[in-house]
């Protein structure tokens, strides 16, 4: 099927659209639905790969922690980044909350209203 078929009038939008969705079902690794949907990169194995490799370096964390001093500071293994998952931002700082005086002044001025 070529597409200059279109232009001279012997392939339908329905056909194409057809030939479309057929490639989207197709088993196993489809660059068209690469293209459309980034979570499709990887397939369902390399995903329990990704839990699986997660969980041991989290064990392996866990497992220094408990039988090193209690000075010795090892950091949290980050997990592998997943295709199709949005890249967590940074977390903003937390807001300067206002003191118990505060708020009871404000409540105080709400009422004297």
């Amino acid at each position: 099927m070529d597409l200059d078929e279109f232009k001279r009038g012997r392939l339908s939008l329905h056909k194409i659209y057809v030939c479309v969705k057929s490639l989207m079902r197709k088993p196993g690794r489809s660059t068209l639905l690469m293209a459309i949907d980034e979570a499709t990169e990887w397939g369902p194995d390399l995903y329990i790969a990704a839990r699986i490799s997660d969980a041991l370096e989290l064990s392996n964390y866990l497992f220094i922690q408990a039988n090193s001093a209690e000075g010795s500071e090892v950091p949290l293994p980050e997990p592998i980044e997943r295709p199709g998952k949005p890249v967590e931002a940074e977390k903003p700082k937390p807001e300067d909350f206002a003191t118990g005086q505060e708020v009871a002044a404000f409540f105080g001025r709400m009422n004297s209203k």
